[in-house]
């Protein structure tokens, strides 16, 4: 795993860290037990986790298997990192699926700890990350250090009417944000979605902008567009990087212009549209590739918001998984059904899983879990097959204190990479030059280049 970043401020104490008060800002999630979720912020100072009442520097767990003083959260001063140590515990320590001795082991953002039969996530903080109240959680739900910046970016894009750029892998619910973003915008003409993979290349052009009757074979009669069904609303294009190249100059012109001509026809329509457009596919690459025209991508990502996978959401995974299982549960007319148990065995699969289909993936999940119907907790060997199959993540750097190899250097990154390792390091520009390998001019250099507007986070 990657190196934790350099953080730049002090711990703050207030759980909802929204005061720009934080340094070396970071926070451990209790998640399993359910009765045991808690956010506990963590300092510079050692940080005992044990069965014993909470005080200055003592995060509680009160359960039978942890033991009174259990394990103990280490900054490190030169590594600018926490390391865990087991502190001599009956039930022992794990980390990322590993045992760990009384030989400290560096504790990096996302790992997952287990204390005991006590599950926990480290996360990183951003200290000048700042929730977003007016983004509902019931579309975007979740508490994690990662939800938390998303909400900000749709609050940020939300009311304004430019192009929005929503870039994840699949699976990861982008066509949620799209509907959250036409909330937020106050239009009141409808949302309307389409797929451009669903749509053939010879009908895209079509469905898009319309056309007149006697446009081409099968055109019976005339067919508005979608454009111009969304007018006063928003269009949402999902799978915006399947769109052909051909047709990619007709979408820019309506992007820019507000107006669009219906296939077979010089007429041209007026549309007041606000365009939310989604893909998968890192659209700079495309460009580069000749595959995606960069006139379009540059006015389509006047707001681009990055959707961070299940992987790097960790603490919110049970909240998911109860909120699937009682969608699962009402869809059969089923009321008042208990949440789905595990044991803590099963817990730790589930948060090391690396759900390369994200929310999709753990749907699917849930949807076997359910139907099974155990009448004791699920065990690790009750989770799906082609879960149990998938490789864990990598586990967290060695016990002793020792700088990470640097990996070779490598051409000019694209813009989405230069991105996603910001956030990762939490926007420190020390913490991606050593990712990248590289001086932290060449770091700032690529922020200009690719116009990457940074959160302010002052001089790092």
């Amino acid at each position: 795993m990657k190196p934790s970043p350099r953080p730049d401020e002090t711990v703050s104490t207030d759980r909802s860290y929204h005061a720009r008060t934080v340094a070396r800002a970071a926070r451990l999630v209790m998640v399993w037990p359910r009765e045991l979720a808690a956010l506990h912020p963590l300092g510079e100072g050692n940080v005992l986790i044990g069965r014993q009442a909470a005080a200055a520097g003592v995060i509680p767990a009160m359960h039978s298997t942890v033991s009174r003083q259990h394990a103990t959260l280490r900054w490190d001063p030169v590594a600018e990192r926490h390391a865990l140590a087991d502190l001599g515990s009956r039930n022992g320590v794990a980390l990322q699926g590993q045992q760990v001795s009384a030989l400290p082991r560096y504790v990096e953002d996302g790992s997952v700890l287990r204390i005991g039969d006590v599950l926990a996530v480290y996360e990183r903080l951003d200290a000048a990350a700042v929730d977003a109240p007016e983004v509902s959680r019931v579309e975007i739900p979740g508490e994690s250090q990662a939800v938390g910046a998303l909400r900000a970016a749709i609050a940020r894009a939300g009311a304004d009417p430019s192009p929005a750029l929503v870039m994840g892998e699949t699976g990861a619910g982008k066509e949620r944000i799209a509907g959250e973003l036409h909330r937020l915008s106050g239009r009141r003409g409808p949302l309307v979605a389409v797929n451009c993979a669903t749509l053939s290349p010879q009908l895209v052009e079509s469905e898009l902008f319309g056309h007149v009757r006697g446009a081409f074979t099968g055109a019976t009669r005339e067919h508005p567009g979608l454009f111009r069904e969304a007018s006063g609303g928003t269009l949402f294009l999902d799978e915006l990087g399947e769109l052909p190249l051909d047709l990619q100059p007709k979408l820019l012109r309506a992007v820019e212009l507000g107006e669009v001509s219906p296939v077979g026809s010089v007429q041209r329509y007026k549309v007041d549209v606000r365009l939310v457009a989604a893909t998968n596919r890192s659209l700079l690459d495309e460009v580069e590739r000749g595959r995606f025209r960069r006139d379009l991508y540059a006015r389509l990502a006047l707001w681009e918001i990055h959707v961070p996978p299940l992987r790097a959401r960790r603490s919110d995974l049970i909240g998911w998984i109860d909120r699937l299982h009682r969608g699962w549960s009402e869809h059969r007319g089923q009321a008042d059904v208990r949440p789905l148990d595990f044991s803590p065995e099963a817990v730790e699969r589930l948060l090391l899983a690396d759900w390369t289909e994200n929310l999709r993936g753990l749907q699917r999940c849930v949807h076997e879990l359910a139907s099974t119907a155990l009448a004791r907790p699920i065990g690790p060997h009750d989770l799906p097959a082609w879960l149990r199959q998938r490789a864990t993540p990598t586990p967290a750097a060695a016990s002793e204190p020792a700088p990470k190899d640097r990996s070779p250097r490598q051409a000019r990154p694209s813009r989405d990479e230069v991105v996603a390792a910001l956030v990762a390091h939490d926007w420190s520009i020390r913490a991606t030059a050593k990712h990248f390998d590289r001086d932290r001019k060449q770091i700032s250099r690529w922020i200009e280049y690719y116009a990457i507007e940074r959160p302010d986070r002052g001089d790092d």
